[in-house]
């Protein structure tokens, strides 16, 4: 037997995490410059002018380990969602929020429920802790939100064995979303053993009115965790900065299992500043309207089925051109997201990207299509 036989037969059998190409590696690859990343739902306009200034200024502190306890981003963030320091956990990135709370509540014997086009993280998370996957089938192409979350055949999955339930909302790679009374529905039937995790990643973008702000929830449910990210709208992808608001005895145990110091002490500083700056937000928010509206716009006079999206991409039916496509955009220098590992084959999942980046994207697909 050897080494590797020893580990736990969950990881070997884990398929790691597919993340979008990097850019630099396109260009090594191709031989290109100038190319451009519309794969993984980054915010094209950076982040806020503001972080840029506070980062130069405190290049001074990477000698020094952060605050462990994130002391002044969670005063910002009680005063935010109106909930206590105690509610507030920090992780690195909200990947990392996920992962502490499958180590929490996950393990051999136990099952986690999450739709079939579901965030891929929960699959993996699940796994990892020797838990099992339940998944429920999503809605059809046909209803109003296509392959999204059916909450019905999520609850009828619920058993003595589940432990955990995830709800991207809204959800990637699909941007369908649900209702702020369908989700209160759902809650009051979950069993209060059973965790219920909000994943609400692009909660920013969404300007629906029946949209709800779940983290508002709390007092209500016990159970609930809400999870946000500062990777999106805020621009801070590369500094991995997440958190989870949830009720204090949950927060609990999520410190408990979190490593110290997993915030590093530049994106503490730079979630606390982008907190602050709401025109670059606003500024965000409409950049992707626009961008969205292009986007589906010209899927309509192409006669291509998209799914109706409220986050910061668009997940685009090329059917069988749909690799021809993603190879010959490469080659041109823009990447995007093949999404036939969550088992929608045939879409290309875009982000949305700057004016610019918007224009040249839809000037490669006119000449490819």
């Amino acid at each position: 037997m050897s080494v590797i036989d020893r580990a736990l037969s969950q990881i070997r059998a884990l398929q790691p995490y597919r993340p979008g190409k990097p850019v630099e590696e396109l260009e090594r690859e191709l031989g290109i410059r100038d190319a451009i990343k519309l794969a993984s739902n980054e915010n094209p306009l950076g982040c806020s002018p503001r972080v840029k200034e506070v980062l130069a200024e405190s290049i001074a502190q990477i000698p020094f380990y952060p605050d462990a306890n994130a002391y002044y981003l969670k005063q910002q963030l009680a005063e935010k969602h109106a909930v206590a320091v105690d509610q507030l956990t920090i992780g690195n990135g909200s990947n990392d929020i996920l992962d502490l709370i499958a180590r929490s509540f996950l393990t051999e014997g136990r099952e986690a429920i999450f739709s079939q086009h579901g965030f891929l993280l929960y699959a993996l998370v699940t796994q990892a802790c020797g838990a099992t996957a339940n998944i429920a089938p999503a809605l059809p192409r046909d209803s109003s939100q296509p392959y999204g979350h059916d909450l019905a055949a999520m609850l009828e999955r619920v058993n003595e064995r589940t432990a955990v339930i995830f709800i991207a909302n809204p959800n990637n790679p699909t941007g369908t979303w649900v209702t702020g009374d369908a989700l209160q529905q759902f809650m009051q039937q979950v069993p209060e053993q059973v965790v219920v995790v909000i994943d609400e990643a692009y909660f920013e973008y969404v300007l629906e009115p029946d949209y709800p702000d779940c983290s508002q929830w709390l007092q209500q449910y016990p159970n609930l965790i809400v999870t946000r990210t500062f990777s999106k709208i805020y621009g801070l992808a590369g500094l991995r900065i997440g958190y989870a608001i949830s009720s204090a005895q949950i927060g609990d145990l999520l410190n408990r299992v979190r490593q110290p110091f997993n915030g590093n002490i530049l994106a503490l500083l730079a979630a606390q500043e982008s907190l602050q700056d709401d025109e670059f937000v606003a500024h965000s928010i409409e950049n992707n309207l626009d961008g969205l509206k292009r986007l589906a716009h010209y899927a309509e006079q192409k006669g291509l089925f998209y799914i109706p999206s409220v986050a910061n991409f668009l997940s685009i039916d090329f059917a069988e051109r749909a690799g021809p496509i993603n190879q010959q955009l490469m080659e041109r220098g823009i990447i995007v997201r093949p999404i036939d590992n969550y088992q929608l084959d045939g879409f290309l999942r875009i982000s949305i990207g700057s004016e610019y980046q918007m224009t040249r994207l839809l000037e490669q697909l006119e000449e490819l299509l």
